[in-house]
């Protein structure tokens, strides 16, 4: 490139001195003399202009030439605070004494195998086999496989076209594993379900973009998403150029929904101009852990019907259920029993490998079931997913053993019944533990997690606390989880990352770490947060007020703002996070103030 720019320099220079040097066209006019050739030197200073405007030229991608909606939505799963970590991180691993703890505690993601939960074997040894073929003609495999696993992975190659693993596939998947994962849903809710229907994709994050490709025509088209929510949707919406419609979930009745907010939102937007395109129902919710109840799901079943409006169910935790009173139901299986048919509801089912008791994320394998729509917007559904060619072959094969899993009578079917209980059962342990933990601290409040792999507890925070994280240009739960990740190297997400009620402060916790290491997190945590409220606690400030303070009214959560501007200003990107991340050099300044404040 700097040769060409000096190459173009230098013509232009040539040029102007051919044209300085061509002979003067006759005139009558006195003749005026010549003025001398430049000088070598001169040469050099018109070549060093021209290279020198042509540097100033500006970069053919910057920030003000990028697409704006990639400036525009927020992502805090990932954010500020979780680079920041992995600085630290690092930073340990250079010099392991230089900080007040020995190891980063990621409870910001649901990534359990990150966390060290192991795979489930029946799985992996199918998914083995399918990968090597050749394993299966040799005598010793019948000796570390067993016979089911041998069997299932004969069964899926013969599914696919030359039972090759690494060639693409059907652009909606393998029929074969789409009619397996079929016949799964089908036992799961009592209703029929079609291989037809279900469209294989890498997790179920590309399926929630598909969607909103599909649905969204402009920004005054809206799609109707829970307050918090996961970022996902926010992100994708405002990717695709549409309109986040918010419907806040109800804290004080352990994050319920109800359809008399639903109506309200919707009235609104469409006040607005707006064209509300469909409802997101994530059950069990994200970040928020809470079961829908039969009755509630019928509500909004009928309400979407009413309304008009696509139903995108994020079933991706239906596997993690830690109440005995509830219990997960699909909401194809509700729609179906209040007989409902494709022709009263388009609904769309997401479901991913990554979750559940099995914690596949690094797999990318999911589908969606497409019901409720009709052939000429199918086809259209088909070519957005032919765009990407097909989802990977692993990620399709897991999704169809996912959903049909060994039976009694399988020889795998004991021993994976015994790692699917102790898988689920830990869990819920581990939530029960975090949650009563959180609820003993002063200036802590916590719903019970129901489902799902995450805890959202509420930050009663003193004035003066607050005030600190303004004048550090942070919103308060971002400063109060910088702080702790200082502090304790524990990592968890600022609630405004995902949306809450004006007023309000959240973080969400992951209950993955295993469940050795809970009390040493338990211990940390508890020893930070009393010294964080020591620092910041009012003089004046009985010892309990923190806890009493009084939940945002309905009132005050209904007059929010619902623009994109309002959740982006309540994000934890802000500049003081940036420069907790700046350098080592910062970071080993940090660490040492944190030492030395005792946090």
């Amino acid at each position: 490139m700097r040769r060409f720019v000096a190459d173009r320099a230098r013509r232009a220079v040539s040029a102007s001195l051919r044209a300085a040097a061509r002979p003067a066209a006759p005139s009558t006019a006195p003749a005026l003399p010549r003025p001398p050739l430049p000088s070598a030197a001169a040469m050099a200073a018109a070549l060093a202009r021209a290279m020198s405007t042509s540097a100033a030229i500006a970069p053919p991608v910057s920030l003000d030439t990028i697409n704006p909606k990639v400036l525009e939505f927020k992502y805090a799963v990932r954010g500020e605070i979780v680079t920041h970590a992995q600085n630290l991180e690092n930073e340990l691993q250079k010099h392991p004494e230089s900080l007040p703890f020995d190891e980063i505690l990621y409870c910001n993601i649901g990534n359990p195998q990150s966390l060290g939960q192991h795979p489930v074997t029946f799985f992996r040894e199918v998914l083995s086999l399918c990968d090597h073929p050749a394993l299966l003609d040799k005598s010793e495999t019948h000796a570390l496989y067993s016979s089911d696993a041998i069997e299932r992975a004969w069964q899926i190659l013969d599914k696919i076209p030359g039972r090759a693993t690494g060639a693409y596939s059907h652009s909606q998947g393998i029929k074969g594993l789409r009619d397996e994962i079929a016949a799964g849903i089908a036992a799961r809710d009592g209703f029929h379900a079609s291989g037809d229907n279900i469209f294989l994709t890498d997790g179920a994050s590309p399926a929630v973009h598909m969607m909103m490709q599909l649905l969204i025509r402009s920004e005054k088209d809206g799609i109707l998403c829970p307050l918090p929510q996961y970022p996902l949707y926010s992100a994708s919406i405002t990717l695709h150029g549409g309109s986040f419609v918010p419907y806040f979930l109800d804290e004080e009745t352990g994050w319920g929904l109800e359809v008399e907010e639903l109506k309200k939102q919707v009235d609104e937007a469409r006040s607005k101009g707006i064209t509300v395109r469909a409802l997101v129902v994530i059950n069990p919710g994200n970040p928020t852990g809470q079961v829908l109840a039969e009755e509630n799901q019928k509500k909004i079943v009928e309400f979407c019907k009413n309304e008009g409006l696509v139903l995108l169910a994020d079933e991706v935790y239906q596997e993690n259920i830690y109440v005995e009173d509830k219990q997960f139901h699909s909401f194809k299986k509700i729609a179906r029993s209040m007989g409902y048919t494709d022709d009263d509801l388009p609904l769309v089912s997401f479901q991913s490998v990554s979750k559940g008791y099995y914690g596949e994320c690094g797999k990318r394998g999911g589908y969606m079931e497409v019901t409720g729509f009709s052939a000429d917007v199918r086809e259209q559904i088909y070519k957005v997913a032919s765009v990407n060619l097909c989802s990977n072959i692993g990620g399709q094969i897991l999704s169809s053993l996912v959903m049909n899993p060994p039976k009694a009578g399988d020889e795998s079917y004991e021993s994976f019944m015994v790692e699917k209980d102790g898988i689920l059962s830990s869990l819920a342990r581990r939530a029960k533990a975090l949650e009563e933990a959180f609820n003993s601290l002063e200036g802590i409040t916590c719903n019970k997690a129901e489902g799902a792999m995450y805890l959202f507890p509420r930050l009663h925070l003193p004035q003066k606390a607050i005030g600190a994280a303004q004048a550090a240009g942070a919103s308060p739960d971002a400063y109060y989880a910088l702080r702790l990740l200082q502090a304790t190297g524990i990592v968890v997400v600022p609630g405004s990352g995902f949306g809450q009620a004006p007023g309000t402060y959240h973080f969400r916790c992951t209950i993955l770490p295993q469940e050795d290491k809970i009390p040493a997190i338990i211990s940390r945590f508890k020893e930070f947060h009393e010294k964080f409220m020591d620092e910041y606690r009012e003089e004046s400030l009985a010892s309990n007020e923190c806890r009493e303070e009084p939940s945002a009214s309905n009132e005050s959560r209904e007059e929010a703002s619902v623009s994109n501007e309002s959740r982006e200003e309540a994000s934890a990107s802000t500049e003081s996070l940036e420069e907790a991340s700046a350098s080592t050099e910062s970071r080993e300044e940090a660490s040492a103030s944190t030492e030395k404040r005792g946090d």
